[in-house]
């Protein structure tokens, strides 16, 4: 299956097309143009998440999801679920949603193979299917949203190889601390990483696929390669900041000392005072408030009987794929807070306020 085609969106221009949206009804926003529609509907938007395992659906994604679709359909209703993990409890949500007369169903999966079906039979029933951050590629939705996950694993990796690179590392090898082997994106994350790790000079010491991304999966699995490894550990990808967490505490732990570089992914609070610290060494800035809103406008546009105009393919899949950014100690400052992604005192409090001090975050 050919996976990707046409060109992937830059972080500037999905900035300009999250602020370009237009109103519920009007000829097209930010993805450009549309074919059909027009004039306004009203109906229910499903939103389905996967897990709370990452603190970004519930404080971040469906909050910002909601409050798009408002803004440009007032006489939608937004109805949300979150599947904590549990891919049957998922199907069970999405047969509801499909029962209370959804037009739109945006899917965040738990498991990307199990939801072939969901996807299926909300199609079969009419319904239009909004794939986000997770691809299903078994069945083809009717869009896809999300970053470009195989560029975030290639990010993260090459960073944290080019750090390596600079310290004179010759010897040892890295640990991998993959996502969930239910999760598709994390595959692409996976393999992204893995491809920037062969590239180098440095191995693999061993790789893992973290359950449900659970932290505390990782900090066990972690904690075990330690006792293997010990100071062969030259440094841990770790595919979201999440696992990072739980390989940062394995290391305290064992008191390990110097901490090896671990990467991260999704710029959580604790992932940037982490950063700010030194426990960890970089993440991914991926503003949600891009992918929220560009879904949003989609489900909208899918709603009017608009075709929404993709900029990539994937998975047989009309996609708008966006390219973020590393955000190490270095860029810190620039990325979170002069972007305004994150106010100082949500994150310069207690222990990190002196780390705050020394960046001249304030």
């Amino acid at each position: 299956m050919k996976k990707y085609t046409q060109g992937i969106l830059g972080l500037t221009t999905a900035l300009f097309l999250a602020a370009g949206m237009t109103a519920c009804g009007g000829g097209g926003g930010g993805g450009g143009a549309t074919e059909g529609g027009g004039g306004q509907a009203e109906g229910k938007i499903a939103f389905l998440m996967p897990d709370r395992a990452s603190t970004r659906y519930e404080q971040q994604d469906s909050p910002l999801f909601k409050a798009k679709v408002m803004e440009l359909c007032p006489g939608c209703e937004v109805l949300y679920q979150n599947a904590d993990g549990d891919a049957n409890k998922q199907q069970q949500q999405a047969n509801a949603m499909i029962t209370q007369g959804v037009k739109v169903l945006v899917l965040d999966a738990v498991d990307s193979t199990a939801a072939a079906s969901l996807v299926s039979t909300a199609k079969g029933q009419g319904i239009k299917v909004v794939t986000y951050d997770r691809p299903v590629p078994d069945t083809p939705a009717d869009f896809y949203v999300s970053f470009d996950n195989k560029k975030i694993g290639n990010l993260i990796a090459t960073d944290l190889v080019e750090k390596l690179d600079s310290e004179g590392k010759e010897t040892g090898g890295v640990l991998m601390v993959n996502g969930s082997p239910t999760d598709r994106a994390a595959q692409l994350i996976k393999e992204g990483a893995q491809e920037a790790v062969d590239a180098s000079q440095h191995k693999v010491l061993a790789s893992y696929d973290t359950p449900e991304w659970q932290p505390s999966k990782a900090q066990d699995w972690v904690a075990g390669q330690i006792t293997q490894f010990g100071e062969d550990i030259t440094g841990i990808v770790a595919a979201n900041d999440g696992t990072a967490g739980g390989a940062i505490a394995a290391l305290k732990a064992a008191a390990v000392s110097p901490f090896p570089p671990v990467t991260g992914n999704d710029a959580e609070v604790a992932a940037i005072q982490r950063i700010i610290s030194g426990d960890q060494y970089n993440t991914i800035s991926k503003p949600i408030k891009i992918v929220a809103e560009k879904s949003a406008e989609v489900a909208v546009q899918l709603l009017n009987g608009e075709t929404p105009k993709p900029d990539a393919t994937l998975f047989d899949t009309p996609s708008a794929l966006f390219v973020p950014t590393v955000v190490t100690k270095d860029n810190v400052k620039e990325v979170i807070f002069d972007s305004g992604i994150y106010k100082p005192e949500e994150v310069c409090t207690g222990e990190y306020k002196t780390g705050c001090d020394e960046l001249d975050i304030k």
